[in-house]
């Protein structure tokens, strides 16, 4: 765990009493301390910070009734607890006005300390914005970010997708207990996460799919990342209000445009118009955020072994007629070899028939 079992049991405990949210739970803190020194507070004092009968309920102790089954939980191999007191705690949440005080983190707890980018976009997505959702993730977790995104239908669950092929792997942030895959149909990419990347969340173990949770869940999307990547999203779509925390919290904004006649390219069709930057390569979103140092193992091309179709690409997005006039080779051997480096993932196809390297 990453923090101590008795640490835990006052955090989670703490977190359990009805009334005490994230806002609250912050102003007890900066008023009084770590858990253990609010338990250890006089009625009165709490008082003036709470209710009198949150203030009871806070001087009774933790209920070990609804305390078991999130212990029980974290004795479980890969489920953690960070909080704001720990080390591990990521500093790019540290930096928004409302970071929430624990989250229950299961898988890989170290890559929310790696370079963020969250790529999320409609649940009805097109055919081309999930193909681009999953084309622009893989290249994005190829150069070496870690994408994050909600774990919801279309366009979130295509990014958890892509990014899973690249070396820098995937964030899910959902908007339930981390003990329910909600929506159901993604529970198997909900257990590939768990194992290659990891799923976090803020919300205590049983706490099921409510409207509510969601905008409190893209505070943390965009908080986590550096930048945020919308794909497809009508007016209404809870991607432009993951947008617009982004902006309030100082992150970069990127949109995709798309046909002028279909409701799922008005709301990037907003977001550019208010200033964030269009994208139809993921250079646009390199030239604004950088790239990232690869670590050795996560590529195994070599100078020596450069696949001679890669040294054609170079690093521009490429359509295949110019591969097919350059390299020299038939159009069938091109289209094989495009098959091939994609499934290394060392390619990825982009929208218009173009191809991207990604290492």
């Amino acid at each position: 765990m990453a923090v101590s079992a008795d640490d835990a049991r006052d955090w989670i405990g703490l977190s359990l009493i009805p009334g005490i949210g994230a806002e609250t739970f912050r102003r007890l803190l900066s008023a009084f301390g770590a858990p253990q020194e609010i338990y250890a507070t006089p009625v009165p004092a709490l008082c003036q910070v709470v209710g009198a009968d949150i203030a009871g309920q806070i001087a009774a102790g933790p209920d070990p009734v609804k305390l078991a089954p999130a212990l029980a939980w974290l004795e479980q191999p890969g489920n953690s607890l960070i909080t704001l007191a720990d080390a591990a705690y990521p500093q790019t949440l540290l930096e928004i006005p409302d970071p929430p005080p624990l989250l229950y983190v299961k898988g890989n707890a170290a890559l929310l300390s790696q370079p963020i980018i969250a790529v999320v976009g409609s649940r009805n997505a097109t055919p081309q914005g999930l193909k681009n959702a999953e084309s622009f993730s893989q290249a994005l977790s190829g150069a070496g970010w870690c994408v994050v995104s909600g774990l919801a239908l279309g366009v979130d669950g295509a990014a958890h997708r892509g990014a899973l092929r690249g070396a820098g792997s995937t964030i899910a942030v959902v908007g339930t207990g981390l003990d329910i895959v909600y929506p159901a149909r993604h529970r198997e990419l909900a257990h590939e996460i768990v194992q290659k990347g990891v799923l976090v969340s803020e919300f205590p173990l049983g706490e099921p799919s409510k409207a509510g949770n969601f905008p409190r869940r893209n505070r943390i999307i965009s908080g986590l990342a550096c930048g945020v990547l919308v794909v497809e999203a009508n007016l209404e779509s809870g991607s432009l209000i993951t947008a617009r925390l982004a902006g309030e919290q100082g992150r970069e904004v990127f949109a995709i445009p798309g046909s002028i006649h279909s409701p799922l390219s008005k709301g990037c069709h907003r977001l550019i118009k208010q200033g964030a930057k269009l994208v139809d390569s993921i250079q646009d979103i390199l030239e604004e955020l950088g790239n990232v140092p690869i670590s050795s193992n996560a590529s195994s091309e070599s100078l020596e072994s450069v696949h001679p179709l890669l040294e054609q690409m170079g690093f521009d997005a490429v359509a295949v007629d110019s591969l097919i006039q350059t390299s020299g080779l038939t159009s069938d051997q091109v289209s094989a070899m495009l098959l091939g480096l994609e499934l290394e993932g060392k390619i990825a196809s982009l929208p218009g028939g173009r191809y991207q390297r990604i290492y």
